[in-house]
């Protein structure tokens, strides 16, 4: 008969990865209208790794992302983020792990009103320990660094979609999170600003100790992962 780890061993491997996901189910709807869409979803992403989440549209990889950064509840399993083990976690739990997440969407969610200086600055709302002086320089470098040091001062209005893109990838690192979650980071990219983006991730993570996990479809970005984890309809096909 097969014997089960005992809850203590269980929390202890969980607490050594920065994500470590154990028997993970997602659903939307109830009853007849439920639609399961991650089943027994299983995984770990260790400090420092680049991990690529690969698989066709609808294989679930987004809702994974959501449930990892504390944007939806876990209804069944495990899931321990930095520290942190959301399938307990209260509304004000999930609120402190964002704060260590830089969330880079498909969307750039960019505020029009704003300058790309000014969206990036946005983000040190949620960290007020860091002077202003600090907060200016900090934004005005890593939007330099992602190639728009000339467009500081533009709103996004007057940027193409891949410069948007950039500035939404300076503003999630711009706070120096301890995790990073993206969701087809380069999509909206010409092949080069991709891999300059993606060049400044795996820094991140090599200098900083910080994990990358991102979705991609972009098979020019392969070569930056420690690991690429591909999913097929809800479940880890391969890792």
């Amino acid at each position: 008969m097969e014997t089960q780890a005992p809850p203590a061993a269980v929390s202890k491997s969980l607490g050594n990865s920065a994500i470590a996901a154990r028997g993970l189910n997602f659903a939307f709807g109830e009853g007849e209208l439920r639609k399961q869409i991650l089943f027994d979803v299983s995984f770990d992403v260790a400090p420092g790794e680049v991990v690529l989440l690969t698989g066709p549209s609808g294989s679930g990889k987004t809702t994974l992302l959501t449930l990892i950064g504390g944007l939806r509840h876990v209804r069944e399993g495990e899931l321990t983020v930095l520290a942190r083990a959301l399938h307990h976690a209260s509304a004000a739990d999930l609120v402190q792990v964002r704060r260590q997440i830089g969330f880079i969407f498909q969307q750039h969610n960019l505020l029009p009103f704003l300058t790309a200086r000014m969206n990036v600055e946005l983000m040190f709302q949620l960290h007020p320990e860091v002077p202003q002086s600090e907060v200016r320089r900090r934004s005005e470098d890593l939007l330099t660094r992602v190639g728009l040091g000339d467009r500081l001062d533009y709103h996004p209005a007057r940027l193409s979609g891949g410069q948007k893109q950039r500035v939404a990838i300076a503003r999630a690192l711009a706070a120096e999170p301890a995790l990073i979650l993206a969701d087809e980071p380069t999509a909206a990219l010409d092949s080069q600003s991709g891999r300059d983006v993606v060049d400044l991730l795996q820094e991140l993570a090599r200098s900083r100790g910080c994990p990358v996990l991102m979705v991609t479809h972009d098979n020019r970005v392969l070569d930056i992962a420690d690991r690429i984890i591909h999913m097929e309809d809800g479940r880890v096909h391969s890792d």
